[in-house]
Order: C-alpha cells, then sequence, then structure tokens
C-alpha cells in the first residue's frame, strides 16, 4: 500500500509525525516586531495629509478683503453671503411665522372644541403663517445681500450706510406691486433691521 498511499497523498500509519517543543512559537515572537501592524495606522484617516484637504480648510488668501465685510462666518464673496444671509433669514421668518401661527391658532379656536379639532386649528395657522413669512423674509435676504454686494464693491467698502441703503432698496422692490405707502413702510422697516444688524456685527465682531 506504499505506492498507493504515495498516488493519494494519505499518510501511512506505520510512520509518525514527531513534535519538537522547541520549534513552536513563543508569545514574544507573535508579538514582537512586524507581526501587529501600527494602531495608529488603523484609523480610516490615518496617512491623510490634512493640508492637501481643500474641503478641511478655507485659505485666508481667497477671504473677502474689503473693509467690513469680516462677520461672525469666514466669507469669500457674495456667494457665500447670500448664502448664510438667504439660510439663517428664512430659518428666523419660518420660526416667528411659526410661533405667530400657533398663537392665532389657540386664540381663534374656541377653547370648547374638541382637541382634534383644536389641534387641526393650530397646524393650520403654523403651516400658514410660517411658510408665507420665512419665504417672505427669504426672498427679501437675497435681494438685500445681492444689493449690499454690489454696493459694497462700487465704493470699496462694507459699512452701515451700505447694509441700510440696501434694506431700503430691497424693501421698497419686495413691496413695489402695492403702492407707494406700502414700499416706503416695507424700506423703512428693512433699512431699520439692517442697520441694526450692522450695529451689532459691529460691535460684536470687530
Amino acid at each position: 500500500m506504499a505506492i498507493w498511499d504515495s498516488f493519494s497523498g494519505r499518510k501511512s500509519t506505520t510512520t509518525q509525525d514527531t513534535f519538537d517543543p522547541n520549534s513552536a512559537p513563543d508569545v514574544s515572537s507573535i508579538i514582537g516586531h512586524g507581526s501587529f501592524p501600527d494602531p495608529s495606522q488603523l484609523h480610516p484617516l490615518a496617512g491623510l495629509n490634512q493640508d492637501t484637504l481643500d474641503y478641511l480648510t478655507l485659505e485666508d488668501s481667497v477671504l473677502d478683503e474689503l473693509p467690513g465685510s469680516r462677520s461672525a462666518l469666514p466669507s469669500r464673496g457674495w456667494s457665500d453671503d447670500l448664502c448664510y444671509g438667504a439660510g439663517t433669514t428664512y430659518l428666523a421668518g419660518l420660526t416667528i411665522g411659526g410661533a405667530w401661527g400657533l398663537a392665532e391658532g389657540l386664540q381663534r379656536t374656541p377653547v370648547t372644541a374638541p382637541p382634534k379639532l383644536r389641534l387641526n386649528g393650530v397646524l393650520n395657522s403654523i403651516t400658514r403663517r410660517g411658510p408665507f413669512l420665512g419665504n417672505s423674509a427669504g426672498v427679501v435676504a437675497m435681494v438685500y445681500n445681492g444689493i449690499n454686494s454690489m454696493i459694497g464693491y462700487t465704493r470699496g467698502k462694507h459699512d452701515a450706510a451700505n447694509s441700510i441703503a440696501a434694506g431700503a432698496l430691497s424693501g421698497m422692490i419686495f413691496k413695489s406691486t402695492r403702492g407707494t405707502k406700502p414700499m416706503l413702510i416695507s424700506g423703512g422697516i428693512v433699512a431699520s433691521i439692517a442697520g441694526a444688524w450692522s450695529v451689532a456685527r459691529k460691535v460684536v465682531f470687530e
């Protein structure tokens, strides 16, 4: 059967493999040098150079350098101002409008009404006032940031006069289809808000 065992690969039962305990690896050889990788290299971001990742850093060389342009967030120009301004103004308008709708819904719905009817009335008021005020504020903010950026680059600086003028123009444009009186009222309101924001920004961030 030795010939058959050589062809089939089966070990002969007559021979036994001997085990040498001295040849077995010990603990020090297993955890020694080169057995395990460096734990710091197992991190998903290991080996990445932060200086080469553009989305993690904002270079100061591309920031807006016009006097008075620095604010709470770094800005690279009118596009950043437009995104920041329109987004934050929309959220503020949506929040204020939602609170306005909540108060209006609670006031208009009778106290003796069933809970489901009262909840429905409140939700209708919130969804009517919230998006209306948020969308209106967002549109005014977009027009304001566009006009303010144009005035700033024309004059070569950003100051309170730019903000007040941009606020007045954007408010009047927003209500331009309602007549002269609503235009003036809207322009005055937006100009006042823009002036207050300019003063607050100068006190806090400069």
